[in-house]
């Protein structure tokens, strides 16, 4: 799958809350589009919805439902990615 990652970020999600992250990445497939992934801990926990459709208020299914099978993996490896880059920041910061 190519993907053209923008951002990601990790939320808390309060003090009770499953923790999540999310991705806004362009889908450079077939759909050419700008998605925003939410990706729970647990695997198979994720939502992708595309940015543009959201903006119209379009949220239903059919309409603006992705297959987040198909990008799991992909945005789960730039979290992880990105994680170790913000650990090693922290590290640099903690060192200097």
């Amino acid at each position: 799958m190519k993907l053209k990652i923008i951002a990601i970020a990790h939320h808390r999600n309060g003090i009770c809350g499953a923790p999540f992250d999310v991705v806004l990445f362009d889908d450079q497939g077939p759909e050419r589009s700008r998605k925003v992934a939410i990706l729970f801990e647990e695997p198979h926990f994720r939502a992708v919805l595309g940015v543009d459709k959201l903006a119209e208020g379009d949220i239903a299914f059919g309409s603006n439902s992705w297959r987040g099978d198909h990008y799991e993996h992909d945005l789960r490896k730039a979290i992880r990615k990105r994680m170790r880059e913000v650990e090693a920041q922290t590290l640099d910061t903690k060192g200097a």
